[in-house]
């Protein structure tokens, strides 16, 4: 049985990793070679990868890629992408280019309110504690003006504090729900802060209200913190062309094509297990992007996804129709995403491709990464109603399989080559490895 450590975060990064090597793999040579092989050779870099986060051993590595060719609100990007999925840099890649010369993708920003809340418990009379909250509420700015002052120098701020009584779900359950701008910021540390200062400043000023009884003073507060759901952090995305422009070769005319698409679309908001793939298929874009430019995809994977079921069952982000002839698909998300802090400023990769995004703001990164998710969508859906999502992606997929097959430099060459009119499985790659090593034995 393996014993505890004490300690451990105190060891060097050396004694950690020799501690791993004796206690769970028998001092495997191995494991310390492969972990140290990752580390990167400049010392400087090296120890600031070290830093972002506890106990760390090595660096865990994602191929950044970049979609070329993005027209959006008729300029030019292209977009960097940090992904270990085949064929998602290709998807986007190609929907970038069909759309390039059918006017590209227009993308606003519908808005960008940030959540927080402190939540408390409070059993006396709701009235008072309404006429409390009125009597404090302007303390709330005071109290946190060292903290919002830079911020409102660059237009941010809180925007909205108000009292909500939730006792119909929870007894005694009340809450301070917060609005904030935080500008260029994904503001998790400037919302949580402003929180904190709520929270102590309704506490302590209950004892001096001079309305209470002795118990109605006592105000539990149980937490202070910002929501991951933005709903109010809207960004839409589009594309749109005349119906006879989505052209698909000789397998599907461009009227089937269109209403195959959009009854596709209509299926993924009826039925949630499709949606759930369906929407996972967006996120392989948005993601890949978050992840590039150093922000938050768990918070930005948790705020869409409870936006995908905020009618109350999970369905489709995107949405698509034809209308006159025109053929409209689109998606509204809400995203919360920051360009300068956090990782944006420390991270060597993620300042380049924020710079190769052209340095954005914040709402300019909002447009670029729905569009990333519609693109996406696009491609997936494309696929799915004409030759099955298969084809391209196990074509990826491919070298893949080759390299747990330890196909050699020539060997790779030979089979891509081999399966370029072929349909890709694993089984059909591992069964056409190993006749053509008998044959070449």
């Amino acid at each position: 049985m393996i014993a505890p450590i004490a300690g451990f975060s105190k060891l060097s990064k050396d004694e950690k990793i020799e501690w791993l090597a004796n206690t769970y793999f028998q001092n495997n040579e191995t494991v310390v070679n492969t972990l140290k092989k990752y580390w990167n050779t400049d010392e400087i870099l090296q120890k600031l990868h070290d830093e972002f986060i506890e106990n760390t051993i090595s660096n865990f590595y994602l191929p950044l890629g970049i979609a070329p060719n993005f027209l959006i609100n008729n300029q030019l990007f292209v977009i960097p992408m940090a992904i270990e999925e085949s064929s998602v840099v290709a998807a986007a890649s190609k929907a970038a280019k069909f759309w390039l010369d059918r006017g590209g993708f227009k993308a606003t920003v519908v808005s960008t309110e940030k959540v927080g809340q402190v939540h408390f418990m409070y059993f006396g009379s709701t009235e008072k504690l309404k006429n409390y909250f009125e009597s404090i509420k302007p303390e709330f700015y005071t109290a946190t003006k060292h903290i919002t002052q830079n911020m409102e120098k660059r237009g941010g701020g809180i925007t909205n504090i108000e009292l909500r009584d939730k006792t119909a779900e929870l007894d005694g359950y009340f809450q301070l729900h917060c609005t904030f701008e935080t500008v260029d910021s994904m503001g998790a540390n400037f919302i949580n802060s402003c929180l904190e200062e709520f929270a102590k400043t309704f506490k302590d000023n209950a004892e001096n209200f001079e309305d209470f009884t002795s118990e109605e003073k006592y105000i539990q507060i149980v937490m202070s913190i910002l929501s991951n759901y933005v709903p109010n952090c809207l960004v839409k995305a589009e594309v749109s062309c005349p119906v006879a422009s989505l052209t698909e070769g000789e397998t599907m005319d461009a009227d089937e094509f269109a209403a195959k698409f959009v009854r596709a679309i209509q299926i993924a908001k009826t039925e949630p297990y499709r949606a759930v793939t369906h929407n996972k298929g967006i996120m392989n874009g948005i993601d890949a992007v978050v992840l590039a430019t150093g922000n938050d995809f768990r918070a930005v994977e948790a705020g869409i996804h409870a936006y995908a079921a905020k009618d109350g069952q999970y369905s489709s982000l995107t949405h698509a129709e034809v209308n006159d002839g025109i053929f409209t698909f689109w998606i509204e998300i809400p995203l919360s995403l920051g360009t300068v802090g956090g990782l944006t400023s420390l991270h060597p990769l993620v300042k380049l491709a924020l710079e190769m995004l052209g340095k954005p703001t914040a709402k300019e990164l909002m447009k670029i990464v729905a569009v990333a998710g519609l693109a996406q969508n696009f491609a997936a859906v494309r696929s799915l109603v004409t030759t099955g999502i298969q084809k391209g992606h196990m074509k990826m997929h491919l070298v893949n399989i080759l390299n747990q097959l330890e196909a050699t430099e020539a060997e790779k060459k030979h089979f891509i080559t081999f399966f370029k009119d072929k349909t890709v499985t694993h089984s059909a790659v591992v069964d056409a490895f190993n006749a053509y090593k008998v044959a070449q034995a």
